[in-house]
């Protein structure tokens, strides 16, 4: 079965790596999860602290525009890790593709990474 990951890339401020990893860590995939977004895997980047990935698993593209309508309105996120978040975001890119279960799953194993 195909399904599909988003990935986002983060270039984060300068020093700001490890409180990011905290805050996804420890509020915002818990935050996920309860609104049933599936994250395969967070972490830093093993070549800058300062560079974070964050993948998400949808089974379609409009599933993954409803839950992310229904996450980003939320007074959850709204109210709770947004502001810290995005205060240490310089840089976003996204990029959305196909993938079946088995490289899913192979994502998932790696365990979420903090450098």
């Amino acid at each position: 079965m195909s399904r599909i990951i988003e990935m986002l890339l983060y270039k984060l401020k300068p020093g700001t790596g490890g409180e990011f990893f905290s805050i996804m860590q420890d509020v915002s995939v818990p935050l996920h999860r309860q609104h049933d977004i599936d994250v395969v895997w967070h972490g830093q980047s093993m070549h800058d602290p300062d560079c974070y990935g964050l993948i998400r698993c949808f089974d379609d593209t409009a599933s993954l525009e409803n839950s992310q309508s229904r996450f980003y309105a939320s007074d959850a996120w709204r109210s709770g890790p947004r502001e810290t978040i995005i205060a240490r975001i310089e840089t976003a890119t996204k990029i959305v593709v196909p993938m079946n279960d088995e490289g899913i799953d192979g994502l998932r194993k790696q365990g979420f990474f903090r450098s």
